[in-house]
């Protein structure tokens, strides 16, 4: 009896979640004279399984026979500097696709990816972390937007040694940074109909510092009567991520600890490997894996080719959206969600036993 009970209302989910999966289209999205034109992208496959999912999205691309082909360049995370080539490319393109760049621990090598942001001033970074129907989480109703400032802070690795032994790290906050990444925090909640932005700091110890940057969002908040805003401490936030994440909608924060929110949030909904993200500047927009970027993976997974290409398939469908082929992006992220939903094509960090090529097959089959 109690199978048959529980029958209609999985039949009930499944259907609420195709639907969902598909919505009716009602209002058509007429471009500009010129919008189909195929517009160039550049490409970093990068280190680890960042060929692997790279290469993930330059099929699936091909195989909707989306409008954009890709300039790509071999950049290594042991490198010096980015080269000026792919610099070149990314300021002409504007927009860039690229997989973990390795970043060396220690000795003194700067990260690629924050000489990247810097160079091209991508100063926000933008993480959605949220559920996907089918995959099973300890918490539902997660859909949180992590926007950090991507240029100062300590993370931004203003750090040297005074004498030996003594090593001196600087924490940098401006009015400037904060403001603007306060009105990005702001605009993007405007814009995608989302109700709250959160600022997440320390003001309580680093009353300068993270005070500048409070004081910057509450001005900020002020011109958005129409969002609600609220400030948590940044441990009380990590806490209050893992016992109700729900409650999150929006968070802006600064450098340092938007990656450790950012991480913990991606956790939550289902793991590093399934969520979105990208970098964004005035004029240029680099998109990757949302949370763990610089991570490249274990080099098991490389070696058996089971790497999880649902973070960048998601980035590349935002990358999409932000190149103006929204039915593109539309169609993408309707086919991978479906292929999470049916369930029977999932790598080891979702629980299943695929490649990565397999779930690949499978989101081209889901593509209508």
């Amino acid at each position: 009896m109690a199978t048959r009970k529980s029958a209609p209302h999985f039949l009930k989910q499944l259907y609420t979640s195709r639907h969902h999966l598909n919505p009716t289209r009602s209002v058509t999205y007429m471009p500009r004279p010129g919008d189909g034109t195929p517009r160039s992208v550049t490409l970093i496959p990068g280190d680890g399984i960042g060929p692997l999912v790279t290469g993930a999205v330059e099929q699936v691309m091909e195989a909707m026979h989306a409008p954009v082909y890709f300039e790509k360049f071999e950049v290594h995370g042991d490198m010096k500097a980015v080269p000026g080539e792919v610099l070149e490319s990314i300021r002409k393109n504007k927009v860039c696709l690229k997989g973990g760049l390795e970043t060396p621990m220690g000795g003194g090598v700067s990260s690629l990816n924050v000489q990247l942001r810097k160079e091209l001033d991508l100063y926000a970074s933008l993480v959605n972390c949220f559920n996907l129907p089918g995959l099973t989480t300890r918490h539902d109703n997660v859909d949180i937007v992590v926007i950090r400032e991507n240029t100062e802070g300590e993370y931004a690795g203003l750090e040297h040694e005074v004498v030996p032994g003594v090593v001196e790290s600087l924490k940098v906050i401006t009015k400037f940074c904060s403001e603007r990444i306060a009105k990005y925090a702001f605009e993007y909640a405007y814009l995608n109909n989302r109700k709250k932005v959160t600022a997440v700091h320390k003001a309580n110890i680093m009353k300068l510092a993270d005070g500048l940057f409070l004081e910057s969002c509450r001005e900020v908040a002020t011109k958005y009567p129409g969002i609600k805003y609220n400030e948590i401490i940044v441990d009380n936030c990590c806490m209050q991520l893992v016992s109700k994440p729900e409650q999150f909608d929006v968070m802006v924060t600064p450098n340092l600890y938007g990656n450790l929110v950012a991480n913990t949030a991606a956790g939550i909904a289902g793991g590093t490997g399934v969520m979105p993200g990208g970098n964004v500047g005035a004029d240029h927009a680099v998109f990757e894996q949302g949370a763990s970027a610089g991570n490249v993976g274990k080099e098991k997974v490389v070696q058996q080719k089971k790497a999880n290409p649902v973070a960048l398939l998601l980035s590349s469908a935002m990358m999409l959206r932000h190149l103006r082929f929204p039915a593109f992006a539309d169609r993408l992220e309707t086919a991978v969600k479906r292929v999470i939903l049916e369930g029977k094509h999932r790598t080891k960090d979702l629980g299943g036993i695929s490649t990565t090529q397999e779930v690949v097959d499978a989101v081209v089959d889901a593509l209508n």
